[in-house]
């Protein structure tokens, strides 16, 4: 993790750049893609966002506490917001515009304003940061 300041237009600038943003989500999309059929499971996408404690972390929701039923119900949802045709698996490219669509509702909370964040190695977040650096770096 590393201390980072950043604000919507590091997001939103790294959303716009299609490469970029393209390979780091394919990246992340083959990495959840545990039996490599170019489609992510309920099964697949539910242990990644367990393990990651989503809920917890980004929507405050003790996963102690809640119901095992009320819980799958919950990831369940989320699942389904991946799954935009309802096929009952996530393809890359329905990854790929959820993705997007997350990441712009975070460029859109973060504003114009910097803010000081804590960000975790790897996450779209540090790459956006990380991105942003390397052109300032080049631009000087």
């Amino acid at each position: 993790m590393s201390v980072e300041i950043l604000d919507g237009s590091t997001v939103r600038s790294f959303v716009e750049d299609e490469g970029t943003f393209n390979s780091t989500v394919d990246g992340r999309f083959a990495a959840l893609d545990a039996n490599h059929d170019g489609l992510l499971s309920y099964s697949e996408m539910a242990r990644e966002l367990m393990s990651l404690r989503v809920l917890e972390k980004h929507f405050g929701v003790d996963e102690e506490a809640v119901k095992p039923d009320e819980l799958a119900g919950l990831y369940r949802g989320l699942f389904a917001r991946f799954d935009r045709d309802g096929s009952g698996e996530v393809d890359r490219d329905e990854f790929r515009a959820e993705m997007k669509e997350v990441m712009l509702a975070v460029a859109n909370g973060l504003g114009f304003l910097p803010v000081q964040m804590v960000v975790e190695e790897g996450s779209f977040l540090k790459i956006a940061v990380d991105r942003e650096l390397g052109q300032l770096a080049k631009a000087a």
